[in-house]
């Protein structure tokens, strides 16, 4: 998979990727699938992944709004309309408006995510093993065999105190090689990114954590807000979910 490749998804150039703070934006209809959705040749929705949930908001065309609901992969990048609403035709010209607090609450949470992945292997040595957000809100389980009685306050001190010092939140693009020369690249347990990428997207967050991602992301930690952990729990096996809100 070549860079280009990697802001495009099928027919779609893929401006989330290029530029996260993108809401509103004009773009042709390639083409519908009445079971799929929509396709259009460029466009500012985040498809999902990596446990960030995909965009919602509207396309405008010709005084019609179909609103979007959700988003199919496959060898294009499907947009789902609501049902019942109107869809465009191949051809048609239309104006994409992402639902704005949706987005920016994925983001806040997204990056406080990396921040608490960071925190908790570089303090106490712990990979991730799954985790889901929604705006503001999320879960993040580690493999964690021990854990010490002020866990909970430890862990949100310090994600706390790295979120105040307002560091630059970027994201590029590596060749693979070089890309995994930097250490501990993928925090999770299992390295899930497939055999055959070419390029990898690392989000680097200034001086605390490079990790491989293709989500969205605010421009600094100060952004984030404030993180607390909500609750810790003990799903076996050593593992430990952590649940979190953003604020």
């Amino acid at each position: 998979m070549a860079a280009d490749d990697v802001t495009r998804h099928g027919h779609t150039h893929r401006l989330d990727l290029a530029d996260p703070d993108v809401r509103d934006f004009t773009a042709t209809v390639v083409a519908v699938d009445p079971e799929r959705g929509i396709v259009l040749d460029r466009s500012a929705f985040y498809p999902g992944g990596g446990g960030q949930p995909p965009d919602e908001g509207v396309l405008l065309w010709g005084g019609v709004r179909t609103r979007i609901v959700g988003t199919v992969r496959g060898d294009d990048l499907y947009l789902v309309p609501a049902e019942g609403d109107p869809v465009p035709a191949a051809g048609t010209a239309v104006r994409g408006a992402i639902d704005d607090e949706r987005r920016t609450g994925l983001m806040r949470t997204h990056s406080g995510l990396h921040v608490l992945t960071a925190v908790v292997f570089r303090d106490f040595g712990a990979k991730v093993t799954g985790g889901n957000m929604e705006p503001l809100t999320a879960r993040m389980d580690f493999d964690l065999p021990q854990v010490p009685p002020d866990f909970k306050d430890r862990v949100a001190e310090a994600v706390n105190a790295e979120i105040a010092l307002d560091r630059p939140i970027a994201a590029r693009l590596l060749p693979r090689a070089e890309a995994f020369a930097i250490p501990n690249l993928v925090r999770t347990a299992a390295d899930l990114l497939p055999e055959d990428l070419e390029t990898i997207r690392v989000v680097d967050i200034d001086g605390l954590d490079q990790q491989a991602d293709g989500g969205t992301h605010v421009a600094s930690t100060k952004l984030i807000g404030r993180v607390e952990v909500v609750k810790v729990e003990n799903k076996g096996r050593g593992f430990r979910r952590l649940r979190v809100r953003v604020f």
